[in-house]
């Protein structure tokens, strides 16, 4: 794109929206394609005949040849399979160009060999992937072509959920029937449709592609498994928000243009805390649209990074010692109509739908805070929750003080009377205006801070899908709603009952709010105290998802069913299992094949030094002394080497599932730690030209 080339010219170009249909399809189609959109009818085959041919057509137009399903199982990532768009020559040997309403509703990759949990066996392998009208196709350009991507959701022969879309989906139909029947009965008789809005910030670090080349921990796990740390840090808080450099800037431009192409409303980015990390973040979208458009931003920033000669890492802490990456999932509800459901108005004290909404929520958050931690459990993310950089592994609310006064007024006194307002910020400079102050402040250090009319649910790890995060709020918070609605509906007196209501809800979970430091260790002595649940792992939290609790939830809803909560339980035993095990591995063979050579070496070079400075009849005490210190830190490597590569082995004969998952996070983890202890000493000794890979500073400050 020219620097000149307004962004209005090139936005959604690349993607079959409402825009494009409209032009292009006849109005009989266009109007079923919006009624299977917005009312979930049935689209009937010719139909689908119909608006295959117009999206290969325009997909043609725009260098494709290929097309795909583009899903998203359970491996983290996305998934495809490419078709061209060529069927079988016509007698005079000329290929046609084809795509039919089946091709685009369905297909149908293997299913046993994505995880399923054993929902599917080996010789099992039928799945089916299901087009998803409701998030547009789109056309992706890069070094295979161009290729029409269609949204879809993947589903096993069985009908079981195989991916993180399927049940987005069934949530999104869960709050939106239990969010009008709550509208309903405040006497909103036009709104058809409520929809959870999402908007992810995605964090990321950007590092040079030579550099990264030479560190296998990147290259194998996406985190340097060793590294002392540089003699500078993010100690002088210089680089957030700070100037962005101009290989950053060629990058970040090139991924806007990409993005906007695609119909990724990318608005803002900067330079986050850590040396070489930076944030993007997009304007809100509903939630599987958001869902799609994440995994399409992760996609980008990795593509693009590589055009320029550098490597994209999303992992949650590829640096020790420096904060890591997350992705604050700021989610609302939103009607068809224009209406915020989070939107407290001015003087929320008197605006009783939103009190009731937000007492649902504290309600859903409370009562399956286990849940919603689990939606974020991710091995990466165990390096950051709880660690001062990120939100503890405790689940809480922040209100801030103006809701958090409206709250204490309605449980003290049973009413409430007024809303705290922001005022004037003066700055004391005669030259800069008064600023009207927000009527609270923000909380970094919550998990789940109410900032102004959304919730922002900081928790989530920076590579993973927010499909589940998204997927577990909507359903409690429909589960919630429904409860609210089975007391409401029987009411004789609506306005009594509705207020009775509200302070019965703040009243039974005003233990999940807490506005203050999340970081402090007083917090987790009161978190213990009010009875909240602490998962500080992975493998702590996944139990959440089989609970009768949670079974009973999502079966109500039908967004899961015992099978299927049980398989994705299986799978993410077996994710962290094989995820620390892979480290582990790593680990043994960098410092087998790279870190102790090197050491050896050096330490030969000042055998030679000593031997040769003392031969000249010179005290070489110094040198002694450092042989000595480099030579007792590599034994100690050589024993804390033996002893993980003993406890990696014995993995071998432990069943897989929950048992091998605690085995690594309980046994194998602390061994990994011994082992970089040393080693991470040595590169503070080893001559910089012998050690075997860049250090932190090489690839933090060398971008």
């Amino acid at each position: 794109m020219s620097e000149f080339t307004n962004v209005a010219e090139i936005f959604g170009s690349n993607v079959f929206n409402d825009g494009v249909m409209q032009e292009r399809l006849p109005k009989k189609v266009y109007r079923e394609l919006k009624k299977t959109i917005e009312e979930g009818k049935e689209l009937d085959l010719a139909t689908a005949d119909v608006i295959a041919h117009e999206m290969k057509e325009w997909a043609i137009e725009k260098g494709a040849t290929h097309y795909t399903h583009w899903f998203q199982p359970l491996t983290g990532v996305t998934a495809e399979k490419h078709d061209s768009f060529i069927s079988a020559p016509n007698v005079e040997g000329k290929v046609l160009m084809s795509f039919s309403g089946k091709e685009l509703i369905k297909g149908e990759p293997d299913a046993s060999s994505f995880p399923s949990g054993g929902l599917r066996a080996t010789f099992e392998a039928r799945g089916y992937t299901a087009w998803d009208c409701t998030s547009p196709a789109f056309v992706r350009q890069d070094a295979a072509g161009a290729t029409l991507c269609i949204p879809t959701a993947f589903c096993s022969y069985t009908g079981e959920a195989l991916d993180q879309k399927t049940p987005l989906l069934r949530s999104m139909e869960a709050i939106n029937t239990q969010a009008l029947r709550l509208l309903r009965l405040f006497g909103n008789t036009t709104s058809r449709k409520v929809t959870p809005s999402v908007g992810p910030e995605q964090e990321y670090f950007l590092i040079d592609k030579a550099k990264y080349l030479q560190r296998k921990d990147l290259i194998y796990t996406g985190r340097t498994l060793f590294g002392a740390m540089p003699p500078k840090g993010q100690e002088l808080e210089d680089h957030y928000f700070g100037n962005i450099r101009q290989r950053i800037a060629a990058f970040m431009k090139e991924v806007n243009e990409e993005l906007w192409k695609l119909g990724v409303t990318a608005k803002t980015q900067h330079n986050e805390v850590a040396p070489a990390q930076h944030e993007l973040a997009p304007i809100y979208a509903e939630a599987n649209v958001a869902v799609d458009h994440n995994q399409i931003v992760m996609k980008t920033l990795k593509m693009v990074a590589c055009r320029h000669g550098m490597q994209c890492l999303l992992h949650e802490k590829p640096f020790a010692g420096v904060n890591g990456s997350g992705k604050h999932n700021n989610w609302s509800v939103t009607t068809d109509d224009g209406i915020n459901l989070l939107d407290p108005g001015t003087t929320p004290h008197e605006n009783v739908q939103f009190l009731l909404v937000l007492a649902c929520i504290l309600k859903a958050v409370d009562t399956h805070a286990d849940l919603l931690r689990e939606s974020a459990a991710d091995v990466g993310n165990d390096h950051r929750l709880g660690a001062n950089e990120a939100p503890p592994a405790i689940i809480s609310v922040f209100l801030g003080e103006q809701l958090e006064d409206v709250v204490e007024q309605l449980v003290s006194t049973g009413s409430a009377t007024h809303s705290l307002t922001g005022g004037k910020l003066r700055t004391g400079v005669k030259t800069l205006p008064d600023l009207t102050k927000d009527a609270t402040d923000r909380n970094r250090t919550s998990p789940f801070a109410f900032t102004g009319n959304k919730f922002e649910f900081r928790m989530v790890g920076s590579k993973d899908s927010i499909a589940s995060p998204n997927t577990v709020l909507n359903t409690i918070v429909a589960e919630a709603f429904a409860e609210a609605c089975e007391v409401l509906e029987k009411a004789d007196d609506f306005e009594t009952a509705v207020h009775d209501l509200i302070k019965i809800y703040l009243n039974d979970h005003q233990r999940i709010i807490f506005n203050g430091n999340g970081y402090s260790d007083e917090w987790v002595e009161e978190a213990a105290r009010r009875g909240l649940p602490n998962l500080k792992s992975m493998v702590d939290a996944i139990p959440a998802l089989t609970t009768d609790k949670a079974v009973a939830l999502f079966e109500r809803f039908r967004v899961f069913t015992r099978a299927e909560l049980e398989a994705r339980a299986e799978i993410q035993y077996e994710t962290y299992a094989k995820a620390i095990n892979i480290e582990a591995k790593a680990m043994i063979d960098i410092a087998s094949k790279q870190i102790i050579p090197a050491v050896v070496k050096y330490t030969k070079s000042l055998a030679d030094t000593v031997n040769a400075v003392t031969a000249a009849g010179v005290e070489a005490a110094v040198q002694a002394e450092l042989l000595s210190e480099t030579s007792d830190l590599l034994k100690e490597t050589k024993d804390a080497l033996g002893k993980l590569a003993v406890l990696d082995r014995k993995s071998e004969s432990i069943p897989e599932g929950k048992e091998l998952a605690h085995y690594f996070h309980d046994v194998v983890v602390p061994a990994m730690a011994g082992l970089r202890a040393p080693v991470d000493a040595l590169e503070m000794i080893v001559d910089k030209e012998m050690w075997p890979m860049p250090s932190y500073g090489d690839l933090m400050f060398e971008v």
